[in-house]
Parts: structure tokens; sequence; C-alpha cells
């Protein structure tokens, strides 16, 4: 990949990051540059959409049973 290219893959990945900050996504500019990526080869965008929704959830319930775990432990 030439410099040109690698610049307006890195002016795209930001520019799609900063609309994701605005959408509230949650997503860092790696998760974003990853999902780029997934999806220029071929990776279907709705598939991915569900699957990081998803992953979401579950990274969720896990801080939540975890920081629950840590209250438990801090009153024993």
């Amino acid at each position: 990949m030439g410099d040109a290219a690698v610049a307006q893959a890195n002016a795209t990945v930001d520019i799609v990051h900063e609309i994701a900050t605005i959408l509230d996504t949650g997503l860092s500019k790696e998760e974003v540059a990853i999902i780029i990526a997934l999806i220029e080869n071929g990776v279907n965008p709705q598939a991915l959409a569900e699957v990081v929704k998803q992953l979401k959830r579950e990274a969720a319930a896990l801080r939540a049973q975890h920081q629950a775990g840590q209250a438990q432990e801090a009153s024993a």
C-alpha cells in the first residue's frame, strides 16, 4: 500500500471513528478500523453489527458481575 493509500485509509478511519463517537457507539478507533477491514473483506455489515451489539451486552454483564463480586468481598 502506497503512502497516499495509507493516508486515505487513516483518514477514513478517523472520519468513521468521529461519526461513531457522535453516535455514542463506544467503539475505539482500533475497533472501527477492525470493523472497516472486516466489511472490506466481505463480512455482512448487518451481521457484524449484531455481533458487536451482543459482545457489548455480554461485556456489560461481565463487568456488572465482577463489580457485584467485588462489592460482596468488600462487605465481608
